[in-house]
């Protein structure tokens, strides 16, 4: 059966062109190596920004460093309201049923029942990523606290390498498989890639 974004069966002119497992070891590996790169990457800017414009003492010394014990309860909640933001954009797209998870190396969600369409399913994997940018970012011109500040920077670069398993998928999506329509089989944890057959 065939609708706009998705598909309930895999299309015989489909072919598998692709397989992103984050359950997969080396897989797993390589997107921990590549997600501490991006922290770093992301972390580094913002740091020099940040303390060319405040000292050191300055965030330790703030009172609203209290908000710091918070912190990790506040990293847990964002891992939900990504799974989540994912969520909404799949359950836009195909109004079918979600499947969430977490292991000790990916949280997800997936649709497993279907093939989602190249567009629909690129949308849906760069959502969080461009919503939580904002999330974290703009506040940032408008906060006072330089503790505040520094909290969401972290965040932001926590946010950034962890979209690692998304920026791929939606590479993929990008620049592959040009001229062909493509669709995703998403699991969750795993992206099974298929591309039309000329």
């Amino acid at each position: 059966m065939k609708t706009s974004h998705y598909f309930y069966e895999l299309p015989e002119n489909y072919t598998l062109v692709k397989v992103i497992d984050a359950k997969n070891k080396k897989t797993s590996v390589i997107f921990i190596l590549a997600n501490l790169a991006l922290t770093a990457l992301a972390f580094l800017p913002c740091a020099l920004i940040f303390f060319n414009k405040y000292q050191a003492d300055e965030v330790f010394s703030d009172p609203a460093l209290f908000f710091g014990f918070f912190f990790i309860l506040g990293y847990v909640l964002y891992i939900v309201l990504h799974e989540l933001t994912h969520g909404l954009f799949f359950k836009i797209f195909t109004h079918e049923k979600l499947k969430f998870g977490l292991t000790l190396t990916v949280a997800y969600c997936g649709v497993p029942d279907l093939y989602v369409k190249r567009m629909a399913a690129l949308i849906t994997t760069l959502a969080p990523f461009v919503i939580y940018n904002i999330v974290f970012i703009v506040p940032i011109f408008f906060i006072t606290s330089p503790a505040i500040i520094f909290l969401l920077m972290i965040m932001f670069a926590l946010h950034f390498g962890g979209c690692v398993g998304d920026l791929y998928a939606a590479y993929y999506l990008i620049f592959k498989n040009h001229g062909k329509a493509v669709i995703v089989n998403d699991t969750g944890p795993k992206q099974t890639f298929y591309a039309s057959v000329e």
